[in-house]
């Protein structure tokens, strides 16, 4: 070792698990992003080549040419940033999961509605105002009728169709 060269520290040298762990979150990125059309992916800021690395990818079924490329398009796009990519995936998911929970917020109330019908009209006025109340008993009566007769869940399907344009989904 000569004076120039300073003492080696531990540490100094990249850890390679940290780095395995970046390529996989960046593969995995690139490969929500391949679920993304053109257009998304403009918006976000990624030129025309990364684009088109992207759209190559896509193009693949998924195989073993489709890692390969996968792959490959990550060591093109390697000094491209994903930083605006991942922030718009994540609120995009997010926003997947509140309608989520909104629909199974309104399936729990068709559920409850058709087991325990008038008794819970009043509930349903104070959570939506603008409710028609007839028209809400005739669709708990059909629904419990199908129900008790062992048809199709037709009326059940109405019954939410209408609670969801109260809610406004």
């Amino acid at each position: 070792m000569t004076e120039e060269d300073p003492p080696r520290e531990r540490g100094q040298r990249p850890n390679k698990t940290a780095l395995k762990r970046e390529i996989a979150a960046r593969a995995e990125l690139l490969e929500q992003a391949t679920r993304l059309n053109d257009h998304e992916l403009a918006r976000l800021g990624l030129d025309e080549g990364a684009i088109a690395e992207i759209a190559k990818v896509r193009a693949i079924r998924p195989s073993g040419a489709r890692k390969r490329q996968l792959k490959y398009c990550l060591k093109q796009l390697a000094e491209e940033d994903f930083d605006n990519l991942r922030i718009y995936l994540e609120d995009r998911q997010s926003q997947q999961v509140e309608v989520n929970r909104a629909f199974h917020r309104l399936e729990r109330w068709r559920d409850r509605l058709i087991a325990e019908g008038d008794a819970l009209i009043g509930e349903a006025v104070a959570e939506w105002p603008g409710l028609d109340r007839q028209q809400l008993r005739q669709l708990i009566r059909d629904a419990r009728r199908e129900r008790d007769t062992g048809k199709p869940a037709g009326a059940a399907r109405k019954l939410f169709r209408h609670l969801r344009e109260l809610s406004g989904l």
